[in-house]
This record gives C-alpha cells, structure tokens and sequence, in this order.
C-alpha cells in the first residue's frame, strides 16, 4: 500500500533513516564530538550556556572574535530528538580564521517537546541574540544563520518568524533540510514527534513565507536520498521569489552526515560560500 509519493512504509522509511543509509555515521558523531572538545578547552574567551529563555535546554554556546565581528548561528539536527551544541563547537576555528564570531543553539527535544514548542524556542534564540548583540560585542546587522538536517528546517521556520525585528538576519544557510513535514508525519519518525496534519503543515517551510529579505545558500549531499533532494527543490520552488538571492548547491562527494563537516573546514567550498553569506558579501 502507498505510504506517500508512490513509497510503500517501509520504502518511506528509508528515505528517511539517515543512520541507517550511512552505517559509518557514529564516526562523523564521535569525531564532531571529540573536536568540539578539544576547541572549547582551547577558546578561554567562550561564554558556554547562555540562557536565551527560560528552558533547561534553552541555551546556546557562544565564541566570540574581534570586536564587532559578525556573527554566525548554528542550529543543529538529530530528527528534532537528538544531538547537542555540545557536538558542534568545533566550526567556530574556522569562523574565527574568517573574522566571524560563532554561536550553536540548543533547543528542547521530541518527545518531552513537540515541533511546535521547537520551532518557538528557536525563535527566542534568534531573537534573544539580535536583542544582545552590544553585551557579546558583535555587528548589530551582521547576523547569519545555519542549519543541518532538522536545524535546515529550523532555521527556515525562523526566518518564517513574523516577529522577527527588521534587519535582524543577514543570510541564511539551509543545509539537507527538511522543509515539508508531510511525510516525517507518515514516517517511523512520527513515533516520537507526534505531529498530526494541521501542525505538519504549519511547521512546513514550503507553506510559509520569510519575514525578512536575505540571501539564502541551500545545500544538500549528492548521496543522500531522493527524498532530501526532492526537499531541497521544493523549498527553493516554494521561497525563490520571496528571498534577495537564493544560491542551490549539490555537494556530490558527500552524505547526510560528511556535509555538515566541512563548517570547520575553511578551504571547503561550502564553508567558504557561508563565510560570504555571514560577512554580507554578494555571492
């Protein structure tokens, strides 16, 4: 029986079961891990958990560069359920090598929280940074966001933000996102999410609009799914017209987990492309 889009369950599943299409994904995990490590014991400049609300995992870990530098925002995945800031400190070299401050956000996970108190909590961040960029010294207009698997998605419904001040985002990067929630809703993942149709559809990127103008960088891995790819079209289908520039990128070395390493490579191209992006500087 068709699950969605002509897939059977079990072949909608697997589009989705990111781990089990990369057997060798827990050495991307442990390597991020163990580098993030080694750079937070090395940066004595970094202010670690930073309340931005009122949350136990409303926290986010920021590593500054010289003063008044820009600053770029990582929000990480994990299927809204799993993974840490904690994992993704390891960027903020090669941001700082490029002038640019890093900060990566922590939000409440599924199931103790639905998409919806997800999404919000994002928002907060977001907001709570463009209200205190005097207090972390950094370019009151330079902000850039990014995002990897379900922090690509998250970080859309942030730029979807209608409360979002003006100004307050500088370009964002949507790397493998997932931008229509209809079939994570009809997927295995669903167990712990818990989304019925109503909030699928309000937490799907392709049904909404930006708040702000900014240029937007959309990225996926050349050997992830037909899925992952039929996402990334759809959203720049679905928000082209509506962004100041939107750049697609198909990084065809690289799978669901490989991709997201090259923010801390800065001879990367995709690295290089975000640096543009976070420094305000035309593509």
């Amino acid at each position: 029986m068709t699950a969605y889009r002509g897939y059977d369950q079990a072949a909608l599943d697997a589009q989705y079961n990111c781990r089990a299409m990369v057997p060798e994904h827990p050495r991307h995990i442990e390597t991020w891990a163990h580098d993030s490590a080694v750079l937070r014991a090395a940066c004595p400049d970094a202010r670690l958990d930073l309340a931005y609300g009122p949350g136990e995992r409303e926290r986010l870990d920021f590593f500054p560069a010289k003063p008044g530098a820009p600053l770029h925002v990582f929000i990480h995945g994990g299927y809204w359920r799993a993974l840490d800031k904690a994992n993704f400190s390891y960027p903020a070299a090669a941001f700082a090598s490029a002038g640019i401050a890093y900060a990566a956000i922590n939000y409440p996970l599924a199931p103790h929280a639905s998409v919806d108190t997800i999404v919000a909590s994002i928002r907060r961040a977001v907001s709570w940074l463009s209200a205190n960029t005097a207090d972390l010294g950094i370019d009151p207009a330079g902000i850039s966001i990014s995002g990897h698997s379900a922090g690509g998605h998250l970080t859309a419904m942030a730029l979807a933000d209608p409360a979002l001040p003006h100004g307050a985002v500088r370009g964002a990067a949507l790397i493998s996102g997932l931008y229509d929630l209809e079939p994570i809703r009809l997927s295995y993942l669903n167990g712990e999410l818990g989304l019925d149709a109503a909030a699928a559809r309000r937490n799907s990127p392709v049904h909404a609009a930006p708040s702000v103008r900014c240029p937007i960088l959309l990225a996926v891995g050349g050997r992830e799914s037909p899925e992952f790819q039929r996402q990334q079209a759809s959203f720049a289908n679905a928000w082209r017209e509506s962004c100041m520039r939107m750049e697609t990128v198909i990084s065809e070395d690289d799978d669901h987990f490989s991709i997201v390493g090259h923010l801390g490579k800065p001879d990367s191209a995709l690295f290089r492309a975000i640096a543009r992006l976070a420094r305000g500087e035309a593509a």
